[in-house]
């Protein structure tokens, strides 16, 4: 599914800023901070308004098109995906890698079973040290 799709389908329209920060979101190998977000626009386009990358970050957020995750005080940004997925964060250089595993759901259904609670989103962290900054340390 397009970025068009998806905020034409909600009424919305597609705009420069939004479309900047979607390519940015796409391009990037890592989780991004608003900061680094704004950054990398304004580079690509020196004329949008960081406000303008908020906004879309905001409206983004609504339409479950992208995940916010927080990383200490500091909130980090990556397109949305599924829960399957445990975040592993290099606590040297900061890259954030996916890995997919069944850990996430047996964790959601021992909570439904167990603890009679019914989670909505899990946001599974791990800190360390990514492979090549433990080789490099």
């Amino acid at each position: 599914m397009t970025l068009e799709t998806v905020l034409r389908g909600s009424e919305h329209r597609v705009t420069k800023p939004r479309q900047l920060v979607w390519d940015v979101l796409l391009d990037a190998q890592r989780h991004l901070s608003a900061a680094d977000i704004v950054a990398e626009v304004h580079r690509r386009d020196p004329g949008v308004n960081p406000s303008s990358v908020y906004r879309a970050l905001t409206l983004f957020t609504e339409l479950n098109i992208v995940r916010e995750s927080h990383v200490g005080d500091t909130s980090m940004w990556e397109p949305a995906h599924d829960d399957a997925v445990i975040h592993l964060v290099c606590d040297h250089c900061g890259r954030t890698m996916h890995y997919d595993t069944s850990a996430v759901s047996t964790l959601r259904r021992q909570l439904q079973r167990h603890a009679d609670f019914s989670p909505g989103s899990i946001d599974v962290r791990v800190s360390g040290r990514c492979a090549h900054c433990a080789r490099s340390t």
